[in-house]
């Protein structure tokens, strides 16, 4: 099948609702496991009911069961270090670091669809680091959170580029639940280590007060995971990971805006982050065309 305009301008309403998820942790009042725990949970009980009430199948060979909790497992640690880096840095740091999203998935994806490594792709995911590199040198106050986001852009191509092929194969509802699950699960199991021995609290889960944490876990939860994960899992029956990926490098783009219309000075940065920002989107955007050029020399022969 192929992508159509209509599945490019949906995939980028979707980077947008990702882009804004940075700003919801930063703003919610209990700890990043938390809420990677509230936002599993319950994005796996909002996909339950609805399968329920679609009549969707809901049972899978146990060897795909354990596909997918693997990959919620991956997808559970990718939203950890997302959060945190978000927490411990700036939301615009953290944006920045996931932007190398493009350049593992041009390592990662050849490894699983047993393709050779394109070239094109490694050179534009070398374009991205050396923007990134830019970012770094302006921006040394921020490493951990730097860091902390380049690692969880690896793990967010890794699932991406399982989630490309298990798409072509499941509905994409019983994809995200069973996902989402193991996520929670994996999360809670997390969380008495994570306290003690990093936070360096009581072994317990918090529970949100107030309407704005419930009503942003519920935002989260329900609008840019629920819809979004389950929404790009099905775009990728017609779009590659790899332009899935690059689309998502459109996220600081949308998160830094944002961020700087919300925090204001908070979130101003260096020339330089500029700068590098600029690179990365600048490789962002010249990937369809160097594929259509591409397309149109092979058509010629």
């Amino acid at each position: 099948m192929t992508a159509t305009f209509k599945d490019f301008a949906k995939l980028h309403f979707i980077v947008f609702l990702w882009g804004f998820t940075a700003i919801i942790g930063k703003e919610l009042t209990i700890s990043t496991a938390d809420v990677v725990m509230y936002r599993t949970g319950m994005a796996g009980l909002v996909v339950a009911i609805y399968m329920y009430i679609r009549k969707d199948p809901l049972r899978y060979p146990t060897k795909v069961l354990i596909q997918f909790a693997l990959t919620g497992l991956v997808i559970a640690a990718h939203w950890f270090l997302f959060f945190e880096s978000a927490r411990v840095s700036t939301v615009s740091v953290c944006l920045a670091g996931m932007a190398t999203t493009t350049f593992w998935t041009s390592l990662i994806e050849p490894i699983f669809t047993k393709r050779k490594v394109n070239a094109i792709e490694v050179f534009l995911g070398l374009v991205v680091i050396g923007g990134l590199y830019v970012v770094f040198s302006f921006e040394i106050d921020n490493v951990l959170g730097l860091s902390l986001a380049i690692l969880s852009a690896m793990l967010s191509a890794t699932f991406s580029v399982l989630n490309a092929g298990f798409a072509k194969k499941h509905s994409q509802y019983g994809i995200t639940l069973y996902e989402m699950l193991a996520a929670c699960l994996f999360t809670m199991t997390f969380i008495p280590f994570y306290k003690v021995y990093f936070l360096d609290e009581a072994a317990a889960y918090a529970v949100p007060t107030g309407f704005e944490d419930w009503g942003l876990l519920v935002l989260l939860s329900v609008v840019c995971t629920v819809y979004a994960f389950s929404a790009s899992v099905e775009l990728m029956k017609r779009i590659s990971a790899f332009a899935v990926n690059l689309a998502i490098n459109m996220e600081p783009v949308y998160g830094i805006l944002m961020a700087l219309l919300i925090y204001g000075e908070s979130e101003e940065m260096s020339q330089g982050f500029y700068l590098g920002t600029l690179i990365i989107m600048v490789a962002v955007f010249s990937y369809p065309m160097i594929r259509r050029y591409q397309r149109k020399k092979q058509r010629k022969h």
